[in-house]
């Protein structure tokens, strides 16, 4: 029987993203608008661009655990995976990886599933992102800020 779930030493990490694919969560927050919640990352891949909120899931972690997990350290509040929506799987394909070790590329399987959030962005856990703000998606596209593989996230024009 697994041991449960748990995060890799650094080296194995990257053999891991040198060799396979990822597979994480998106978490696609609207608001009344039609805008998107994101933050500007601080980690690469990615690093400085404006990306929705997720994350890996680890090893050995049901899913409904690593919504739960995310949802609570990407928004400070734990949601249950049942009460958001599936908006789809896409790929998500980058140069860089989170070492910065030259020459391997970062492919990650992505679960996007749409959640409701009342919180203020003032409340939002600072661990991945630097600031947060709402986006809309003529402003997004046109920015050069926001990273291209957030297009499909919002509503269609």
């Amino acid at each position: 029987m697994a041991a449960g779930p748990h995060p890799l030493s650094h080296d194995a990490f990257l053999a891991v993203v040198r060799d396979t694919p990822l597979v994480s969560i998106d978490l696609v927050v609207p608001d009344a608008q039609g805008r998107l919640l994101m933050g500007q990352r601080i980690n690469e891949p990615a690093l400085g661009s404006w990306f929705v909120p997720g994350g890996r899931i680890l090893k050995d972690e049901p899913l409904d655990d690593a919504f739960a997990r995310l949802t609570s350290i990407e928004l400070g509040v734990t949601l249950a995976r049942a009460d958001a929506h599936l908006l789809g799987v896409h790929t998500h394909l980058y140069e860089t990886n989170f070492a910065g070790d030259p020459g391997i590329t970062t492919h990650y399987v992505v679960l996007a599933y749409r959640v409701d959030l009342s919180a203020g962005l003032d409340t939002l856990p600072r661990i991945q992102h630097s600031s947060y703000r709402w986006w809309a998606r003529d402003e997004a596209i046109a920015s050069g800020q926001v990273h291209p593989n957030n297009f499909p996230y919002f509503p269609a024009a």
